[in-house]
């Protein structure tokens, strides 16, 4: 069997993240029609993005390092062949209980797929470049982002079959890259390590402090896309005064791209430093959010979406980085699985509180909840940075 070459298998696995992502946000801008069709409430529509993460960090505690065990093609395969299951129900779902279901498989899918995806990368990296994998790891999200709602609400707003062709297209996308991720390397520079059996994740004791600004930087992050992700076609639709699904696909997609757009321009910085810029950025960001839904300004919105896009992306990429830069090769899938799990978990908490709060106090409040969340991550990302930062200047004066 013909086997890619490094380069290839690079490019690949930023793929498999990319449609991570584009599975986790395509049903974004098809909740307010789901909500229209079948009289659903913002608690219900929240539930079905929850469901996503609370699968997702139930299969991570289980499978998580499955791929230091197994291989990244294999573990990446099992994910994009449960994640195509997860987007057929969608394209076929004559009823509101398919989406749950739909959206467990996808959350399955992710799971498998998209540690093994960032650990791939950082180890088809090309030699010396292995620090800018976080950073493509980001920006591959973030075009997965951007497809999932340029396309979406383009097919949503102009195409037929509203609530079922954007699923079809986005399931000849996945098929594809599933035949590709076929010719990966059966093994990576982590080879397997013994026999795999159900096991809970573990953190090397070594790295727990810099696991600790891992987890709570890409959690902050999540944090923001289960707003954006989860709320943000029904704040554009009912607090800016937007009804056309373009225009709010735009939009969040304006969101996504600031996320590629600053994990590039973030890529030869310091991890620790990325996490507080990011940190900022995104109390900035969510503050703005909550003032546009104040003033329902669609200008205030735009600016929201960008700056929290930068702080989503430095939260994630320096993430990420401080962890895949501690953390030992043949631990690294079950190490950025647990940061993961994490993000993820909480993640469906915010959602799932969020959309409670939607239903019962109004949009408006559940953005200012969800912004106060936000800040919280953030914050404990920024002084966990600081704290680790300071200490080798510390260690050097007192020599």
């Amino acid at each position: 069997m013909r086997i890619l070459s490094r380069r290839a298998s690079f490019w690949v696995s930023a793929a498999v993240a990319a449609i991570a992502l584009w599975t986790s946000a395509a049903p974004t801008v098809s909740y307010p029609l789901y909500a229209e069709e079948w009289g659903l409430t913002p608690a219900v529509t929240t539930a079905i993005f929850a469901v996503y993460p609370i699968v997702l960090v139930v299969v991570l505690a289980v499978f998580g390092n499955l791929s230091d065990y197994i291989g990244r093609r294999a573990t990446i395969l099992s994910g994009l062949a449960a994640s195509l299951v997860g987007v057929l129900l969608f394209a076929l779902a004559p009823s509101v209980e398919w989406l749950f279901v739909g959206r467990a498989f996808m959350g399955i899918g992710v799971a498998l797929s998209l540690s093994p995806a960032t650990a791939a990368i950082v180890e088809f990296s090309a030699p010396g470049q292995s620090k800018r994998a976080s950073s493509i790891t980001t920006a591959s999200t973030a075009v997965g982002l951007i497809l999932a709602t340029l396309i979406g609400g383009a097919l949503i707003e102009y195409a037929p079959f509203p609530t079922h062709l954007n699923y079809w297209v986005l399931a000849a996308v996945v098929s594809v890259v599933l035949a590709t991720a076929w010719f990966l390397p059966r093994h990576t520079a982590a080879e397997s390590r013994g026999r795999w059996r159900p096991r809970g994740l573990a953190v090397p004791s070594g790295i727990r402090r810099h696991f600790a600004i891992g987890a709570l930087a890409v959690t902050a992050a999540y944090a923001v896309g289960a707003v954006v992700l989860s709320l943000g076609a029904d704040i554009a639709q009912n607090l800016i005064g937007s009804d056309n699904a373009l225009v709010n696909g735009a939009v969040l997609a304006l969101n996504a791209t600031a996320i590629a757009v600053a994990a590039i321009a973030g890529r030869n910085l310091r991890p620790l430093t990325i996490v507080i810029a990011g940190g900022v950025a995104a109390i900035l960001g969510m503050s703005v959010m909550v003032l546009s839904s104040v003033e329902h300004s669609l200008v205030l919105f735009l600016i929201a979406s960008i700056v929290a896009g930068v702080g989503y992306s430095f939260l994630f990429a320096g993430g990420l980085g401080v962890v895949s830069a501690n953390a030992p090769a043949h631990h690294r899938a079950g190490t950025l699985s647990a940061v993961y799990l994490v993000a993820y978990f909480f993640q469906g908490v915010v959602a799932l509180t969020l959309g409670s709060i939607a239903t019962g106090s109004g949009l408006g409040l559940a953005l200012e909840v969800g912004a106060g969340t936000i800040a919280l991550f953030s914050l404990g990302a920024i002084a966990l940075s600081l704290a680790i930062g300071a200490r080798p200047a510390a260690a050097g004066a007192a020599a």
